[in-house]
């Protein structure tokens, strides 16, 4: 399967959407599609055996609306220049379509006023209110400034489908055609008894006042992307390089890898990559989230867009233009922004047969006032306030708009959001499960006791024979006894045979020694006797210290005490979780003691350790089922049952990857392994554990202002469509003016927008 993200062209609510979503789907090959009305794109997977872009965007096209390929370029140099270009074209467009039909408009509404309120007014000219003066200055408003309604409704007519535009269109058009028969013929309605009132003004209005809320609409809309704009806003824009054995400067796409890049106090750094000379402090705050500089030496990685503080370095270009970790971060937050949450199905069933509904009871609307009171000018009215206020849009845009917001401020506060689904997720969360080792702690061990059996070993031969065992593990206590050997300025020997043990140890053959290392359990199973170091295995156990045994041949020689410092912030972050009402469970191999004694610092209830990697996926499924075991975990222990809690992991390493995966809601640590990273939600780019209680917090406000958007969205709706049907009629003697229903169908999307910009000013609050 390929992913394509389409941006889209000529959508004017959320009835559009779904014809374009519809469109795509029809197409043989495309496995999965979201149409986002409030950011225009279109996310899809397609299989390029059985089509390809080109028939996706035929469809489109034949459904009658564009759309172009999101490029590449745009993630290195910003917002691709003939897209910006057409959208100010646009935005000018509709600025001036919006003052000549406001002006005339203005005119229409000053002519019409003594017919509206009945009364002569002297200051103004009986000819003002001309209908053939009327009808020469309405035309143009509606057929030129309002022509894409026709257009698009008779688009949509052509495609056995209806929209927005079709309501505006008929509404309009119904009260146009009335006045030009009206003007034309006034005889036929004098001979009727029926006065030949012109409602040209209506119709004007109506157009200017959808014009002026998509104006402010499409300028809102335009402030919800404000997150990624700010993003790649942070890049530079040049590069110092050494190429040929000179210096030049060149735009950062022109940077290629290994390319040797300089930086001078003060400067971004272009792109990703290793020092290779020199060191610094830097600003990575935009990126991460972390207000403290790094310090950074030869060796260390960079991070394109953040900022040198101090020094002068050299670096090696490791990852450049798209590949780059604030590119990645854009293309994460648009995917995120382009996705669709669960909430909003609700609003698509109901937009799918909302416009056909509406045109069906505009039309009982005009039959029941027409039999009932037998004056066409009311019928005519009704219907046209009916098929006006009644508006898709902001529904289309309750949920899409606060998503696209609410991503985007995740980003800026360090927290990746992959989707919708998961922002919405998040606000659910009753469980929150942590890993210990790079999680809580900072994951990086180190060791602080060395024991040796007396009697039986050389401690700098055994240290010499485990650090060479060792050497060859990725694990970071591995990394740990590697770094004290070295620290003794101990040379390490080759390996034979060397196998690692999932969440049991390593052994393999130093020098035709076969070492092992590992737990007490593992060790106990290979029939090796560890009974005469206990007590000093659980002295430093009860310090919170992971203990790893070490046998040569057959035999125990010794053990190493490790202790992994906390995080700063762990502490205050898992207090703010119970705070928020959530229950919090550490999940770790180590043995009880020392994770009891972890989990008692940092003032965690429920500790589940001595958890292989294999069996932590089986731990959060008895979680989510409201049943886990306490002494051992299997698969067969754990069988499928109903989920009764929403589950959260958060982790960094490869062995949380199926824990990350089978989670509700998985977290991965930005600083973690980019394997827990990919089968995340949710990423913490800074690996602090406060950026959690944040991530859900904003979740929570995310979810509250949707609920809010679909609420005025629904209850505008259902109030609005009533009224201008006439129902309060007999009730006050009024109806609904078709103008003020034009204003109030313009605004309720605005509205909406304005509403969903709130998010912009979410900050955390303290726990």
């Amino acid at each position: 399967m390929e992913t394509q993200t389409l941006k889209l062209r000529g959508m004017s609510c959320a009835s559009c959407a779904r014809s374009v979503e519809d469109a795509i789907r029809s197409v043989p090959g495309v496995a999965e599609v979201n149409v986002n009305f409030g950011a225009e794109q279109a996310s899809l997977q397609y299989d390029p055996k059985r089509t390809n872009l080109e028939q996706i965007q035929q469809a489109i096209v034949d459904a009658g609306y564009g759309s172009d390929s999101l490029q590449d370029q745009a993630f290195i140099t910003g917002e691709d220049e003939t897209e910006k270009t057409a959208r100010l074209r646009e935005f000018r467009h509709l600025k001036t379509k919006v003052i000549v039909a406001g002006v005339i408009s203005t005119i229409l509404v000053i002519g019409s006023l003594p017919m509206m309120l009945g009364l002569p007014i002297p200051l103004i000219p009986g000819w003002l209110h001309n209908s053939w003066l009327q009808l020469v200055l309405s035309t143009p408003v509606l057929f030129w400034a309002g022509r894409e309604f026709f257009v698009n409704a008779w688009k949509a007519l052509k495609r056995h489908t209806a929209t927005m535009d079709t309501l505006v269109a008929l509404g309009t058009g119904s009260a146009y055609l009335y006045s030009l028969v009206a003007t034309v013929f006034p005889g036929f309605f004098i001979a009727q008894g029926l006065n030949p009132d012109v409602y040209y003004e209506a119709a004007n209005v109506i157009i200017t006042l959808i014009l002026l809320g998509r104006l402010l609409e499409m300028r809102a809309r335009g402030q919800t992307s404000d997150a990624i704009r700010k993003l790649i806003g942070l890049q530079a824009r040049d590069a110092r390089i050494v190429r040929n054995g000179r210096e030049m400067e060149v735009p950062i796409q022109e940077v290629q890898i290994d390319d040797i890049v300089i930086v001078r106090p003060g400067e971004k750094i272009p792109v990703d990559g290793e020092i290779v000379e020199g060191s610094s402090q830097i600003d990575e705050s935009m990126v991460t989230g972390e207000s403290v500089p790094a310090k950074k030496q030869p060796g260390d990685e960079v991070i394109g867009a953040t900022i040198n503080k101090t020094g002068s370095f050299r670096f090696r270009a490791t990852r450049v233009g798209k590949d780059t970790v604030l590119a990645q971060i854009v293309q994460l937050v648009q995917q995120a922004q382009g996705s669709k949450a669960p909430i909003q199905r609700l609003a698509d069933q109901v937009t799918g047969w909302f416009v056909p509904v509406v045109i069906a009871i505009a039309i009982t609307t005009f039959l029941i006032w027409f039999n009932l009171m037998g004056n066409v000018t009311l019928a005519l009215i009704t219907t046209v306030g009916v098929l006006i206020i009644a508006c898709p849009c902001a529904l289309g845009l309750a949920t899409p708009t606060s998503v696209m917001v609410g991503t985007g401020k995740g980003a800026e506060n360090g927290i990746l959001i992959k989707g919708a689904e998961s922002l919405e997720l998040a606000h659910q969360i009753q469980t929150i499960v942590l890993d210990k080792t790079g999680t809580i702690t900072e994951g990086k061990p180190t060791v602080t006791d060395f024991v040796t059996d007396v009697g039986s070993a050389n401690e700098l031969k055994l240290l010499e024979l485990a650090a060479s065992v060792e050497r060859n593990s990725e694990h970071p206590l591995a990394e740990a006894v590697v770094r004290y050997a070295q620290s003794q300025e101990i040379s390490l020997d080759g390996v034979r045979d060397f196998e690692a043990i999932a969440g049991s140890g390593v052994q393999g053959t130093v020098s035709d020694r076969l070492v092992q290392i590992g737990t007490q359990r593992w060790l106990t199973e290979l029939g090796i006797e560890t009974r005469t170091i206990q007590a000093e295995k659980d002295r430093l156990e009860a310090l919170g210290k992971t203990v790893i045994l070490i046998a040569v041949d057959g035999q125990l020689q010794g053990l190493m005490g490790i202790s992994d410092a906390l995080k700063p912030s762990s502490v205050q972050a898992v207090r703010s979780l119970q705070r928020l009402g959530l229950e919090v469970v550490m999940l770790t191999g180590d043995n009880q003691q020392t994770a009891n004694a972890i989990a008692h610092e940092v003032g965690i209830q429920t500790v589940i350790a001595e958890v292989r990697p294999d069996q932590k996926a089986a731990v959060i499924e008895s979680i989510q089922s409201g049943k886990f075991g306490k002494q051992s975990f299997t698969r067969t222990q754990f069988r499928r049952r109903p989920k009764s809690k929403i589950v959260a992991m958060v982790g960094d390493g490869i062995n949380d990857a199926p824990a990350l995966a089978q989670a509700d809601v998985g977290i991965a640590i930005g600083t973690g392994t980019d394997v827990a990273i990919a089968a995340s939600d949710i990423t913490l780019i800074s690996g602090d554990l406060q950026s959690i209680v944040t991530a859900i917090q904003l979740s929570r406000a995310t979810i509250r202002n949707i609920r809010q958007n679909l609420f005025f969205a629904f209850i505008y709706n259902t109030l609005g469509i009533p009224i201008a049907a006439g129902i309060l009629f007999p009730i006050f003697g009024w109806l609904l003016n078709p103008i003020i229903a034009g204003g109030a169908m313009a605004f309720s999307s605005v509205s909406v927008l304005t509403n969903a910009l709130r998010l912009r000013n979410f900050k955390p609050k303290a726990m």
